[in-house]
């Protein structure tokens, strides 16, 4: 069956603060995670974490290469990675704890969504916070 985003869901996300795992957050600026977790990080007043492969810091975050190198709690792993390669991004976010995790506009993978639901995890796929948001009034 395939995934439906829950509005309320989306909502909660969005409105409760938390510790966003940005995955393919680089300092490359013509990315569009880059301003997307600009917005998350200043409008909505969560604290991001960069994840690349580089382990790159980014507005003022550290940087990890890994999720699993991540100290604490993750509250979203919010996945910038192409429809082919989130299936492996979304099962570490299970293995790491996770409470949620948000594939952007364009990455869609019923499979792992599917995994990620049967694990607990909240799962948003195929939109992004900067487009969600104002459609909440946030």
């Amino acid at each position: 069956m395939a995934h439906t985003n829950d509005r309320e869901t989306i909502k909660r996300l969005l409105t409760t603060k938390g510790r966003w795992a940005v995955v393919g957050l680089s300092t490359n600026p013509a990315r569009p995670a880059v301003g997307v977790s600009k917005f998350v990080q200043r409008n909505l007043g969560m604290e991001i974490i960069p994840v690349n492969l580089k382990g790159e810091d980014v507005h003022g975050a550290q940087g990890y290469k890994k999720l699993a190198d991540i100290p604490g709690e993750i509250d979203v792993v919010d996945c910038f990675v192409n429809s082919q390669r989130v299936g492996a991004v979304v099962d570490q976010a299970i293995e790491v704890g996770a409470k949620a995790v948000w594939l952007q506009l364009g990455v869609i993978d019923e499979a792992a969504a599917a995994r990620a639901a049967e694990a607990g995890l909240d799962v948003v796929m195929d939109t992004c916070p900067a487009i969600e948001a104002p459609r909440l009034g946030l």
